[in-house]
């Protein structure tokens, strides 16, 4: 018992010692002494942000993507980080997957804040998901998700299409215990699903998102709520799919394509 805790000791001195030369290389890097809640401009990320180089790279946004998303943010925050560096935050690790370790140091932003950041910054982005994220409320939305899939196809059968669904997979750290095999998708990678449909200029109006890799895309549209519930697309209309999904009339109408022979395989 006594010889654990004198290696509990030593593993926590350890660790103390890796954060205090952490912190002091990050000081050395950005060539002054860091000050809580001191926004420092000197970082690469920061520079290419206010130089006016172009944000795609390290944000995956553009510049007025990124002004919009401040205006939908509107919350009041109470401490002096301010929500323009959050916002950074939040985008740098939502479009690189870094670790909070990574982008502590590459915001020179202590790593219990950059946590806290990010969680912050979820709920908050959740919060105003469905004033986008949401099916055509009215004949005239719907009318013209109707006509841009027919421009689309130059076809008027398409005139009916009220959208497309697919899957998507986001790769994700494998879970640990006995079920964490069925986390690897089909390439052989960990991820979870995320069910999209959307209109015909990608816009997403319904997501359902958290089934293992491993789950087929006819399955997970079997137990999301857009199937379940049968509320979209209206009578009438379908929504269009790939040949991983089966064709329906009931409780939703889904149209894939038909299957045909080539080269002496099935392809759709």
């Amino acid at each position: 018992m006594e010889e654990e805790l004198v290696r509990e000791h030593r593993r926590q001195a350890v660790c103390r010692r890796r954060r205090l030369i952490s912190r002091h290389l990050c000081r050395q890097r950005c060539g002054m002494t860091r000050h809580y809640c001191a926004i420092n401009a000197t970082v690469p990320v920061l520079q290419r942000y206010y130089g006016g180089e172009d944000t795609r790279p390290d944000f995956r946004l553009g510049r007025d993507a990124m002004q919009h998303l401040m205006v939908v943010l509107k919350t009041d925050r109470q401490h002096r980080w301010g929500p323009t560096l959050e916002a950074r935050v939040f985008l740098f690790w939502l479009a690189t997957g870094s670790a909070y370790q990574v982008v502590s140091r590459v915001f020179c932003m202590p790593l219990p804040t950059v946590h806290r950041v990010v969680h912050r910054m979820v709920d908050e982005v959740v919060a105003v998901l469905p004033q986008f994220v949401n099916f055509p409320r009215t004949q005239e939305e719907l009318q013209v998700v109707r006509d841009g899939f027919a421009q689309l196809t130059h076809h008027r059968a398409f005139e009916k299409a009220a959208g497309a669904v697919d899957g998507c997979h986001i790769h994700i750290k494998c879970p640990g215990g006995p079920d964490g095999h069925d986390y690897n998708n089909r390439k052989l990678f960990p991820s979870v699903v995320l069910q999209a449909v959307c209109d015909h200029q990608g816009r997403f109006m319904d997501i359902f998102v958290g089934y293992p890799g491993s789950v087929h895309d006819a399955r997970i549209l079997k137990n999301s709520p857009i199937y379940t519930r049968g509320t979209y697309p209206p009578t009438g209309y379908f929504l269009l799919a790939d040949g991983g999904y089966p064709c329906l009339e009931e409780p939703l109408a889904l149209i894939t394509p038909e299957a045909s022979e080539r080269h002496g395989r099935a392809t759709v």
